[in-house]
């Protein structure tokens, strides 16, 4: 999107009627989006979609009654209609005392937005066809590297692209964009007794020309599928647990959950009073960092306005911050930390932007190498994590490790560990971090968990 003027002029338009009509504050985001999804099955299209999206959310605040609406319909009639019931359900709201905005005098300013380079302008150009095509390629580079690949759960290829301006009474103005594309293959290998396996791989990433091949994404879905055959149970035991990167990714993820400004006021997390005390171990940083060019979490402001920037959230194991947008802030008596995140309807609260996990210096070579028997973790199913106490356990399917080594493929076993004893555990941390995700992490090692199979 590279002309803002007319989404701008339909936020002016409608945070000034909202403040004509009585609204003390009012604060109004514009969205608007392409999404094409495609999914071939054996190299056939099952699905071709492609759509747009728009909306207009807008906050209202008279006095300290809050009210949030939002519309598809930008004609005069429905900008209208869009203000007229945010003022009366505003009027109808309970006074919330803690409700406010920022000062204006920490609202960001255009020229202070950095350039993320998160929006792909080729990325249009990309169709249909060529996505099916980039489909079908995926799904042969599987089917053609084992004979033992004898089906498929089909490959999709997706691309979206978007943009969205923010203006608020208080004076602030901010544009954004972006782009995404992901690819996602998913073989099925036949297994000894008719047992089948199935297994997936994909990339995604903000610029087309940093997506990894078709034909390279297809051959490791098949490499991950086949290397699940003869899959079983071990034994339970309690014995060190390494997390690849996409099962690691889940369990920051329940971190993300529990420092979240909302959960702590609420106290419905185990981190409630924890700031400035261990939470992990040493080799633990993590950090929230909306500044990364091209990350897909990436932003130059957050939700009401503040300047993006970076959050050390857990800092050599120790507990720094809680992620707070204005109202967890005031709610808990602290500064905001810039972390506010705006939905389509206007609603405004804390979220993550790039939530990582901060890489090691071992390979994950080397980091297996020095495990000399435990459990590998790819896959973890089911959800079983209770946040106010910390207690989690989940099904998981992977590997065993025996003297540093891959073995035998696992899978029904269930793995289980207060969250809070988990990540003091962590005593191994790789270098393999990729931000395909904006919540990501390298490969990890939990020193014990406990492992109930057979």
């Amino acid at each position: 999107m590279d002309d803002f003027t007319k989404l701008l002029g339909l936020a002016d338009e409608v945070v000034g009627a909202a403040q004509r009509a009585g609204a003390d504050v009012a604060e109004a985001v514009v969205r608007e989006g392409s999404h094409l999804s495609t999914k071939v099955r054996k190299f056939e299209p099952e699905l071709v979609e492609e759509a747009g999206s728009r909306s207009l959310g807008l906050r209202v605040m008279i006095g300290q009654q809050v009210a949030v609406t939002y519309t598809s319909d930008f004609s005069a009639a429905g900008r209208a209609r869009l203000v007229e019931d945010a003022l009366e359900l505003a009027r109808l709201a309970q006074p919330d005392p803690f409700a406010g905005v920022p000062d204006p005098a920490l609202l960001s300013k255009a020229e202070q937005h950095a350039d993320l380079d998160t929006f792909d302008a080729t990325m249009e150009a990309l169709d249909a066809q060529e996505a099916l095509r980039r489909a079908v390629e995926g799904e042969r580079a599987a089917f053609d590297a084992d004979a033992r690949i004898t089906n498929s759960e089909g490959a999709t290829f997706t691309r979206a692209k978007g943009g969205s301006v923010l203006v608020t009474s208080g004076g602030f103005r901010g544009t954004h964009q972006g782009t995404y594309a992901s690819l996602v293959v998913n073989p099925v290998a036949d297994d000894e007794g008719g047992k089948k396996r199935s297994g997936y791989f994909w990339g995604a990433r903000r610029h087309l020309d940093q997506l990894a091949s078709p034909k390279s994404i297809g051959e490791e879905a098949a490499r991950r599928t086949l290397r699940k055959l003869g899959a079983s149970k071990i034994d339970s035991a309690e014995m060190p647990v390494v997390f690849d990167p996409d099962a690691a990714r889940a369990i920051l993820g329940l971190l993300a959950g529990c420092v979240n400004g909302n959960a702590i006021w609420r106290r419905s997390s185990y981190l409630v009073d924890r700031l400035g005390t261990k939470v992990a171990s040493d080799l633990v940083t993590i950090v929230d960092d909306p500044l990364l060019p091209r990350a897909p979490g990436s932003r130059p402001f957050d939700g009401e306005g503040l300047l993006s920037r970076r959050n050390t959230v857990v800092e050599k194991g120790e507990l720094k911050t809680y992620l707070l947008d204005s109202y967890a802030a005031r709610k808990l008596e602290m500064e905001s930390t810039a972390s506010a995140s705006r939905g389509a309807s206007g609603g405004v609260g804390p979220s993550t932007t790039n939530f990582v996990l901060q890489p090691g210096e071992l390979s994950r070579e080397a980091l297996l190498a020095d495990t000399k028997k435990g459990l590998y973790v790819t896959e973890m199913m089911g959800f079983g994590f209770n946040a106010v106490t910390g207690d989690f356990s989940r099904g998981a399917s992977g590997f065993l490790i025996e003297d540093g080594e891959l073995t035998k493929p696992v899978s029904e076993v269930t793995i289980s560990l207060n969250v809070d004893q988990l990540f003091q555990r962590i005593d191994a941390v790789a270098d393999d971090l990729d931000l395909r995700t904006s919540t990501a992490s390298p490969t990890f090692r939990v020193a014990k968990m406990t492992i109930a199979g057979r």
